[in-house]
């Protein structure tokens, strides 16, 4: 029922191209046909409407066949990548799946049922209202993963309508809300989801350039990365129309360089929260970091200097965690957000301030000063307790060539007084080769905050 608008797309493309995984392309047919296999699997190995599913893996054919088999049975699904497969039993605990399925690198399938009562008020309310549902977990930046709920019919809504048929390259993870979106946004219109060999900057650009992808969702981080390694230099990025990107404050200097060095591509900034689903955006300008949000179905609203929003697809609640939505109906996104008039300008997550003193402190606005002085490839800016000041700034910097810390210390404070306020300057200066970001391609912030990481830092001053 929830699934015939796709089954309508799948029919009318039988002879398109679905996926190109592992270089091989795989036509809209045998994706129907997969649905249908694993619906009969997932029905024979006793697998029911509302049963709880964990599904292992990443994008391959029989994963999203399965995911999409899931739906049509009517389960709760709970996708997990194999970057957190270290937390597979965390995660199955806070989600009380009963079954898992495992799907490897060489898209084999087991299933396997666990002897597990999947009871929670959340999934009492699908089940009585017949509906799918998924589970994604948020990333855990700021302690204990949440397990987020959302009804599969109300999420499902906006992806009935067709749009632009559009080759994409599937960057953002499998059990990502952003992956999900850039699955559903892809089958729905008939699209093809090319699958990289790996999401570095070098595997990226080759499948751009081999399978001539129109579309690369992608993070700041790795847009950063890509540049710094100068491998859209190696290969031919011609077939890119749009280059879309979120999960983390962009800072200018990459924006202003991607702009630059992608003059025929349209940069569009993304917004969305595991908890919303992804919106609809319009950037004011290439290089500007001002957008316009909202689309059918969604409005928005500033408190306090708050982001909130309230949608028809909002999650359902969170598995185990308070809800955040207020009386009325509102997600208070916790993002900071500067307003002029229809258009916002992200400013970064409010449990990521820096309170100097009393003064606030944007990382975003620090990296971006540090990332201006020759020489630096990245940076982190984090907060470190403090008793005299409750936290000072601290920065975590990647250099393009080595430099003693001491050196780079005194040139990297120069620029910064003439640039920032005293209380932004970083006290704490830490040089590393370690790349700033995890494995969703955010910055990791609440890492160093903790301590994570400066064991393999080569100097601190």
């Amino acid at each position: 029922m929830f699934m015939g608008f796709l089954k309508d797309v799948f029919l009318e493309k039988a002879d398109a191209v679905a996926i190109i995984w592992h270089g091989r392309p795989y036509q809209y047919v045998w994706l129907s046909r997969a649905l249908e296999y694993w619906v009969g699997r997932l029905t024979s190995a006793g697998i029911c409407s509302g049963d709880v599913v964990l599904l292992e893996g990443d994008f391959t054919p029989n994963s999203v066949a399965l995911l999409l088999a899931l739906v049509e049975k009517g389960c709760i699904a709970v996708p997990l990548s194999a970057e957190r497969v270290h937390e597979r039993e965390a995660l199955s605990s806070i989600a009380a799946a009963n079954w898992t399925i495992e799907v490897d690198e060489e898209d084999s399938v087991s299933i396997n049922h666990r002897q597990v009562q999947p009871s929670h008020e959340l999934y009492e309310l699908l089940r009585q209202n017949g509906h799918p549902g998924i589970v994604f977990f948020t990333s855990g930046s700021t302690g204990v993963s949440k397990g987020v709920v959302h009804d599969l019919a109300r999420l499902l809504v906006k992806y009935q309508a067709r749009r632009h048929d559009l080759r994409t390259l599937a960057f953002l993870l499998f059990d990502h809300i952003g992956g999900f979106d850039t699955l559903l946004y892809v089958l729905s219109n008939g699209s093809t989801l090319v699958v990289p060999g790996s999401r570095l900057p070098g595997p990226v650009c080759q499948a751009i350039e081999q399978h001539q992808v129109q579309v690369l969702p992608v993070s700041p981080s790795f847009l950063n990365l890509m540049l710094l390694s100068e491998a859209h230099a190696e290969f031919d990025l011609r077939s890119l129309r749009y280059i879309t990107y979120g999960a983390e404050v962009m800072p200018a200097s990459t924006l202003g360089k991607c702009a630059a060095v992608f003059p025929g591509v349209t940069l569009l900034q993304k917004y969305g929260a595991t908890e919303i689903g992804t919106m609809r955006s319009k950037s004011e300008k290439q290089d500007s970091l001002w957008v316009k949000i909202g689309g059918e179905g969604y409005a928005w609203r500033v408190v306090d200097g708050i982001l909130q929003i309230k949608c028809d697809s909002a999650m359902v609640g969170y598995l185990n965690a308070p809800s955040p939505f207020t009386s009325d109906g509102w997600f208070i996104t916790g993002d900071v957000v500067e307003q002029n008039g229809d258009s916002l300008r992200i400013l970064g997550r409010k449990s990521d301030i820096i309170n100097v003193g009393g003064q606030k402190v944007y990382p975003a606005e620090v990296e971006e000063v540090i990332c201006e002085l020759d020489g630096v490839a990245d940076a982190t800016v984090y907060g470190e307790k403090n008793q005299l000041l409750g936290s000072i700034v601290c920065a975590k910097v990647r250099l393009a060539r080595p430099e003693p810390v001491e050196q780079f210390s005194r040139r990297l404070r120069m620029h910064c007084k003439d640039r920032l306020d005293k209380y932004k300057v970083p006290l704490r200066v830490t040089l590393s080769d370690d790349l700033q970001f995890d494995a969703r391609s955010k910055k990791m912030r609440r890492d160093l905050a903790e301590g994570a990481g400066v064991k393999n830092a080569r100097g601190a001053v």
